[in-house]
């Protein structure tokens, strides 16, 4: 009898210790350390994923557009101008301004659009030597001619001496008219204009300056004509 009972309490005690890894007997009751452990860190996973997962299954992969080609301006037919020297074939509407014709299609920015009325300026370019408001002639009559802009004044990376002395004698501002300034000024070394200053503002009134530079303006052209 003392064997049997040694026996069951010796079992007892070992159904009832506990494994080095602080468990419960398998078949006892509750829930392990570790099983404890496996589930909150399952749980947590699915919880922290489930935002991801619902928003990848209702979002879906943006492909980029394919580009299309510009449109056909209807009535567009095929011109060439020469600007500064250099031939350029173009597409445009019979109706499409050279100003806008540099500016939109060439790329040439330099010629401004200011009032888009022929009143200001700004957008004075040379056909043929002579100077022009751009805004008031249409490209497609321009096929042939010799177009200079600002761009095309500067040789071999040296300013025009006109532009030298512009900067010379601050004679702009704000430079939005600066451009058409220097444009007519070179125009007038081919054109009837008196040696005096009150000539010469008579021969650039057609350039408006809203800044009021007019007298460095003067000065510049004045220095550029004497130095012939």
């Amino acid at each position: 009898m003392a064997n049997k009972d040694s026996l069951s309490t010796h079992s007892a005690e070992q159904g009832s210790k506990p494994s080095q890894l602080g468990e419960k007997p398998q078949n006892g009751p509750g829930v392990t350390r570790r099983s404890f452990l496996s589930r909150v860190g399952a749980a947590g996973i699915v919880a922290t994923a489930r935002p991801f997962l619902a928003h990848a299954s209702t979002t879906q992969v943006e492909t980029p557009a394919p580009v299309a080609p510009p449109p056909s301006v209807p009535g567009a037919v095929p011109i060439t101008l020469k600007v500064n020297g250099k031939e350029y074939h173009l597409k445009l509407e019979p109706r499409v301004t050279l100003l806008d014709a540099l500016r939109n299609d060439l790329q040439m920015f330099g010629t401004k659009k200011g009032c888009d009325h022929g009143q200001c300026g700004a957008c004075t370019v040379h056909v043929n030597g002579r100077r022009l408001n751009s805004c008031l002639t249409f490209a497609i009559m321009h096929q042939g001619d010799e177009i200079t802009t600002i761009e095309g004044l500067a040789r071999n990376g040296e300013l025009h001496p006109m532009q030298a002395a512009f900067v010379e004698h601050d004679g702009f501002q704000c430079g939005y008219c600066t451009s058409g300034q220097i444009m007519s000024a070179v125009a007038l070394f081919s054109e009837p204009c008196g040696a005096d200053d009150n000539s010469v503002r008579e021969c650039m009134s057609g350039n408006i300056c809203r800044c009021g530079a007019y007298p460095n303006i003067v000065a510049a052209v004045q220095q550029v004509r004497k130095r012939g």
